[in-house]
């Protein structure tokens, strides 16, 4: 899939624009999520794919962590800075019935009493960190929020998800930011370009490129491209990377896991999973 990122000629917006319905597909089928909690984690890793293609540093990682109390429990997402993203969510067999408008009812199982959260990994001494409360739960509202509140920049944010019988349909986002040039006239045309639009995943489905969709989302602006990326569900775990985990529990843990037998770590991304005999537990420890 497909991301690209675009300025207006005039420097005062941005937009990033992605089709993530391979990615949200992918982790359809990891987590063996419900339609609900598909598209739950599909807009949360969409949208931190979007995040993540915004990082400056080669680098660069952004997470994104929310809970709302609902019956999903925590959802999370990390993508680096081209938009390589992974995720999980705490109970993938949430669900809940059609809301009145017959949409899944996203902001149902993320619930609404809690928070989203952001760390940035921008190669500092400390990551960069921002919270605010949910809004709705349905995570573009509340992605909009973090940016309002947390990061003092004006910005839209849409996502979503077209869950059918048989899988992800299709899924996408695009967030629209202003920059800090833009007065209240460059505000009012972005307002205006966005009333009466389709959803994301009817201008996908009509045949749209998420560079049409950057247009599209606005049509008062001439719109320039700077980059395009190509974007996947990515897990970097290794099998080195599960001993440093297993080596930071300390001497005592590895002990008494050693003592339980054969040990078998899943990767909460991407499911794989990493075989540790007793001895091999015992030989990890500091």
């Amino acid at each position: 899939m497909n991301t690209v990122r675009a300025i207006t000629s005039d420097g005062l917006v941005s937009v990033i624009a992605a089709d993530t319905t391979e990615i949200v597909e992918t982790a359809r089928r990891i987590h063996h999520t419900t339609p609900v909690a598909t598209a739950a984690l599909g807009r949360l890793l969409t949208g931190c794919s979007l995040m993540g293609c915004a990082l400056k540093g080669r680098d660069d990682t952004v997470t994104v962590r929310i809970n709302g109390g609902g019956s999903a429990g925590s959802l999370l997402a990390v993508s680096d800075s081209d938009g390589n993203v992974r995720g999980s969510i705490a109970n993938p067999g949430a669900d809940m019935p059609l809301r009145y408008d017959g949409k899944l009812d996203v902001g149902g199982i993320v619930g609404r009493n809690g928070t989203v959260s952001v760390t940035k990994d921008l190669g500092l001494k400390e990551p960069v960190s921002g919270q605010v409360a949910l809004v709705s739960g349905e995570i573009a509202e509340d992605l909009t929020a973090y940016f309002a509140y947390s990061e003092q920049t004006p910005t839209v944010c849409a996502l979503g998800v077209l869950v059918g019988k048989t899988g992800v349909v299709k899924a996408g986002g695009y967030i629209i930011s202003l920059l800090p040039a833009a007065g209240d006239d460059t505000a009012e045309l972005v307002e205006k370009g966005l009333a009466g639009l389709p959803s994301v995943t009817e201008m996908l489905s009509g045949g749209m490129t998420p560079w049409d969709v950057c247009r599209r989302v606005l049509p008062d602006f001439e719109t320039e491209k700077l980059f395009e990326f190509g974007t996947e569900y990515f897990c970097p775990c290794t099998r080195e990377r599960v001993e440093g985990a297993l080596i930071a529990l300390g001497k005592d843990e590895l002990a008494d896991m050693a003592e339980s037998g054969e040990q078998k770590i899943r990767c909460s991304f991407c499911g794989k999973e990493y075989a540790f005999t007793p001895d091999e537990l015992l030989a990890l420890q500091p």
